[in-house]
């Protein structure tokens, strides 16, 4: 259910009119941004953790113009409203899931999607393979793998942070939270900094900023991840897939070597192309929009000659 959509005023870095729309799902009231047109098959897009959907704008001004996009804001990010019984990895799923009833019903989706909106619909893909017809995957490549005797552990870690909890981060200034932003990734243009910055922030009585997305995302999760259901998952996954990741990410330095090389992410999927940008860091769809919006201009033409030609010869 559509409540309402919203033109904003645009900054000098867009190039295409964001409009933002709220959307029921699963009973909580979810922001979306759209770019295009409506139509019954928009590009989806997935962002990471601490994101938002705002940030796309850079790659999708990269993008061809005759593509819609959507983008939603995932539970207790963005615009997006909080859940008051805490955030489960699997209610991932069922949100994409229900996304994509509403925005992409009948047909399946192609989507790009960023780290944790990776994972989600790369095993997403493997839980339903008919629901997608490709995916870009920026570097959606899973969490380091656990052990069963960590377990006690993070449960009593997770019961401390439910009677202390983290306390919300709060920055001065604006620049304060660009000059975080851009000692993260170094990559990163200072506009697109600050781009970022106001997107993830709002403005207390104080004049501070506070970051928007729900504090509770901080504690740590009770449940284990366990590599070897992702992967089960993973190897279900059926549709063509552009895995982009950054040469210069921290992403891949946080999992065991071996879970980061060509031949186990080959080992995984059966329809892959692999590209590895140099130069940039995890938040490559900001800091190098161009260059990812070639590769995933090239990979969708590939995918539509194979089709074309499978046709063919059917």
């Amino acid at each position: 259910m559509c409540l309402h959509g919203d033109l904003r005023p645009m900054s000098p870095l867009q190039r295409r009119q964001p409009r933002h729309e709220t959307l029921v799902l699963r009973g909580l009231r979810h922001r979306i941004t759209w770019w295009g047109e409506r139509t019954d098959s928009p590009v989806v897009l997935l962002h990471g953790w601490g994101d938002s959907s705002e940030t796309w704008q850079f790659l999708v001004d990269c993008l061809p113009e005759h593509h819609s996009f959507v983008a939603l804001d995932w539970r207790g990010f963005g615009g997006t409203e909080w859940s008051q019984q805490g955030y489960w990895f699997a209610d991932y799923f069922a949100d994409l899931e229900a996304f994509l009833d509403v925005v992409h019903a009948g047909t399946p989706a192609r989507i790009i999607a960023h780290s944790m909106g990776a994972n989600v619909a790369s095993m997403y893909g493997g839980i339903r393979p008919s629901r997608i017809a490709w995916l870009v995957n920026l570097e959606g490549i899973g969490l380091p793998p656990t052990d069963a005797e960590d377990a006690p552990g993070r449960y009593a870690e997770w019961l401390d942070q439910l009677r202390d909890p983290p306390r919300e981060r709060r920055y001065t200034n604006l620049d304060v939270l660009v000059n975080f932003i851009v000692a993260r990734n170094p990559a990163m243009p200072r506009d697109r900094a600050e781009f970022l910055a106001r997107a993830w922030s709002a403005e207390d009585a104080d004049g501070a900023l506070r970051l928007t997305f729900d504090p509770r995302h901080r504690y740590v999760n009770p449940v284990l991840f366990r590599r070897a259901e992702a992967e089960a998952c993973w190897r279900r996954f059926t549709a063509p897939m552009l895995l982009l990741l950054a040469e210069d990410s921290e992403m891949r330095r946080r999992i065991a070597p071996e879970h980061g090389t060509e031949a186990y992410f080959r080992s995984l999927y059966q329809n892959l192309r692999i590209v590895t940008l140099s130069g940039v860091g995890h938040m490559m769809h900001v800091e190098a929009p161009e260059t990812i919006a070639q590769h995933i201009t090239e990979f969708e033409q590939a995918v539509a000659a194979r089709r074309l030609l499978t046709s063919a010869l059917d």
